[in-house]
């Protein structure tokens, strides 16, 4: 028989009678004194970005080589779906102690008519959700979003909310979600895990660098990993001289149209540095044991035929390359401006499989959200997670209309950061 979330709570109640011995260590007198956060999932399942978060903010996770107890705690907790197979939210839940709200709203008033947790955690990725005719999966980021602000301001007081991922299907409720972070005044931090997971080497762009171009050699689907690879090259582009002024125009490739634009002189210094973000790769076609051959711009053209690419325009001239092709990791390069010197590295980001392992890359940013509520500070502004969200649906839109370059005017999207690095150094 199909249970679905309302069934559950009906059958449970809003808060599980017997938590057991785990959740008297999670939520008694150990807890008091924590701030409190509104989890909301979508969907609880093995590897599912919901679990990945709620295990660690519940459980905790491996820091500086100990165990780190959570620094938060969860006061309530919203799953839209329990999947017939593989659901994992009842058992999280129970496993818990966790308080379970049929909406959003109750999570965040905990059943009051006021707003009573200091955060709010949205992800809202994986799920059985529709897709719209671009190929888009339409989670609902910006309508969930829009629910806490209503309780915000029926509320008169906000809180800091993080968001998973890219915030949006459309620029416009994008930049909606920024606006109301600004104008109610709350810490806004959103994006994916891969600014802020390990590097090898471990590096950063020197800060105040004159840089002129970026590249991604990265995997995975359109709508989907090309929003990480973005972040992987805008997370090193944003320490840029000057820093992030937006951008013009975006055009994706496919195949052999992306390949031929590739060899046009004017993509002389892509080349190279597509060569190099290859050579960072651990994950590169082998055979008998070793590379089928010299790592080349020609050798990259005959192995990965079908790779495609967003070719972005900056409003300072500067430009960004995301390629993606049958490769298993996230590397970048970067060119500078003054000496044509190559920067490089890998976003290490090592796929859990089933069952064996835990996708510890998700350890920097369940802790930068912990800071985030604790600290009311984000640990980057919310406008890199605004303009790669806006590249992905330019690309998106470039793909949908046939291949076409796609003007993003509405994309002078200007913000600095501060000097410190923010990824996982420990």
């Amino acid at each position: 028989m199909k249970i679905n979330r309302r069934t559950f709570i009906r059958n449970c109640g809003a808060m599980v009678a017997c938590p057991g011995l785990l959740s008297t260590h999670l939520h008694g007198k150990e807890n008091r004194g924590k701030k409190r956060i509104a989890f909301l999932g979508t969907e609880v399942r093995t590897h599912s970005h919901a679990q990945h978060f709620l295990d660690r903010l519940a459980l905790g996770y491996g820091w500086q080589g100990k165990w780190q107890e959570p620094r938060l705690d969860i006061a309530s907790i919203y799953i839209d779906q329990f999947p017939e197979n593989g659901d994992l939210g009842r058992d999280r839940v129970k496993r818990y102690g966790l308080k379970l709200y049929p909406s959003i709203e109750q999570a965040l008033t905990l059943g009051t008519n006021d707003l009573a947790v200091d955060g709010v955690v949205i992800i809202a990725e994986h799920g059985n959700y529709p897709s719209n005719d671009k190929g888009q999966r339409l989670y609902p980021r910006y309508e969930w979003f829009k629910k806490c602000v209503k309780v915000f301001e029926k509320s008169g007081r906000s809180v800091p909310v993080f968001n998973d991922k890219h915030l949006s299907t459309t620029w416009n409720h994008c930049k909606e979600m920024v606006n109301d972070s600004k104008r109610l005044n709350f810490p806004f931090f959103a994006g994916s895990s891969l600014p802020v997971t390990r590097r090898l080497p471990s590096i950063d762009m020197p800060f105040n660098t004159p840089l002129k171009e970026s590249v991604c050699v990265a995997y995975g689907g359109v709508d989907s990993y090309d929003i990480h690879a973005l972040e992987t090259a805008q997370c090193m582009s944003e320490r840029r001289k000057g820093g992030e002024v937006g951008i013009s125009e975006v055009h994706a490739l496919r195949g052999e149209k992306m390949w031929n634009r590739l060899l046009k002189k004017e993509h002389a210094d892509t080349r190279r540095l597509i060569v190099s973000a290859l050579t960072r790769s651990h994950n590169l076609p082998v055979k008998g044991g070793y590379y089928t051959g010299k790592i080349t711009f020609d050798w990259a053209r005959k192995t990965f035929p079908n790779a495609w690419a967003y070719f972005i325009k900056h409003l300072d001239g500067f430009k960004t390359t995301m390629l993606m092709a049958s490769i298993q990791d996230f590397n970048y390069a970067g060119m500078r401006a003054d000496n044509n010197e190559i920067i490089s590295t890998q976003m290490y980001l090592p796929m859990p499989t089933h069952g064996s392992s835990t996708a510890d890359f998700f350890h920097p940013l369940c802790r930068h959200i912990e800071n985030t509520v604790i600290t009311g500070k984000v640990p980057y502004p919310v406008e890199r997670t605004l303009l790669t969200s806006g590249m992905t649906l330019a690309g998106v839109e470039s793909l949908h209309i046939g291949q076409l370059p796609v003007a993003t005017p509405q994309m002078n999207v200007r913000y600095t950061v501060g000097k410190e690095s923010t990824y996982w150094r420990d």
